[in-house]
């Protein structure tokens, strides 16, 4: 019996066209989201050598703050608008008092990795008890189908992407095409040769984590309305979004964007024939594999050539 008698070419096509295409797609959405939360990691990785793990957290009062401004009546529009605003606030107050006067000691990789750990901790309590336990539902403000190819997606997946992709596209101009990206790589590479030309490190400090923490808030609003917002909900993104990070590079702009793209791809895929936690187990044996073949990550990190 050959091959084709086995999986004939017709049913071949129409399995790829309607499982593995929308799935394909689905991940490419996920995947676009999930480097937005990547991007403020490898930002403030990148020019402050810190590792915030209060960033998912971050993340998850992003997608209260939405919850909260809406049922306030400020709508999902304005929510979408104020929240990347408040939550970058929020971490620019966490630099500005907690990270800040660490970084001048010689173990601040240490001190400012447990400070971050327990804001996290401190984060979640606070989410437990203003908005309790349960899990929260955000209506998506844009519904109806896409037909995309013969591919039918849900009209709010197909804003999210769209609108993760503008958001990755002005990270990339600012970072790489204005006068205050050249400030922030040149930051990255010898703070004291930029404190010398009179440009005051601090504020270069606080723009980065302000502007990082914000697109952690970006990603609590759009992802909100599919994942609804619960406590724990920036636990299980920080995990993913670090393995990210690693196999990008740490502190690599491109890389953020490129390993959020190829890991949700892996995992969405392979969701398709083995279990969802043993998928999710692949995802981080591809992280294995690429620390032991490139240990420095797939790209270079923020300011270097």
């Amino acid at each position: 019996m050959c091959s084709s008698d086995l999986f004939p070419m017709e049913d071949l096509l129409a399995y790829l066209h309607f499982v593995v295409a929308p799935q394909v797609v689905d991940a490419l959405i996920i995947g676009v989201a999930l480097a937005l939360v990547a991007l403020g990691l490898t930002m403030i990785f990148g020019l402050l050598d810190v590792i915030n793990l209060a960033h998912g957290d971050l993340y998850m009062l992003g997608g209260y703050a939405a919850f909260t401004l809406i049922g306030w009546g400020a709508g999902y529009w304005g929510a979408l608008v104020l929240v990347p605003i408040l939550i970058g606030l929020v971490g620019w107050a966490l630099e500005e008092t907690g990270i800040r006067p660490l970084l001048p000691r010689a173990d601040r990789a240490i001190v400012t990795l447990l400070l971050t750990f327990g804001v996290s901790l401190i984060l979640r309590d606070v989410a437990q008890v203003v908005w309790g336990t349960e899990t929260h539902a955000v209506a998506a403000p844009v519904s109806g189908i896409v037909n995309v190819a013969g591919v039918f997606i849900p009209g709010y997946r197909m804003f999210v992407f769209f609108a993760g992709l503008v958001a990755i596209a002005a990270t990339w101009w600012l970072v790489y095409r204005t006068q205050i990206g050249a400030v922030l790589r040149a930051t990255a590479v010898d703070p004291a040769m930029v404190a010398s030309f009179g440009i005051p490190i601090r504020l270069v400090y606080g723009f980065t984590f302000l502007y990082g923490c914000g697109l952690a808030g970006l990603a609590g609003v759009l992802l909100s309305p599919l994942y609804a917002v619960f406590p724990t909900m920036g636990h299980d993104f920080l995990v993913l979004a670090f393995a990210v990070v690693i196999v990008g590079g740490m502190g690599s702009i491109v890389g953020a964007v490129v390993a959020a793209l190829l890991l949700s791809q892996v995992q969405g895929l392979a969701s398709l024939w083995i279990p969802p936690v043993w998928a999710e187990t692949l995802v981080y044996g591809v992280m294995l594999l690429v620390l032991i073949v490139r240990p420095g990550g797939l790209f270079n990190r923020l300011g270097e050539a």
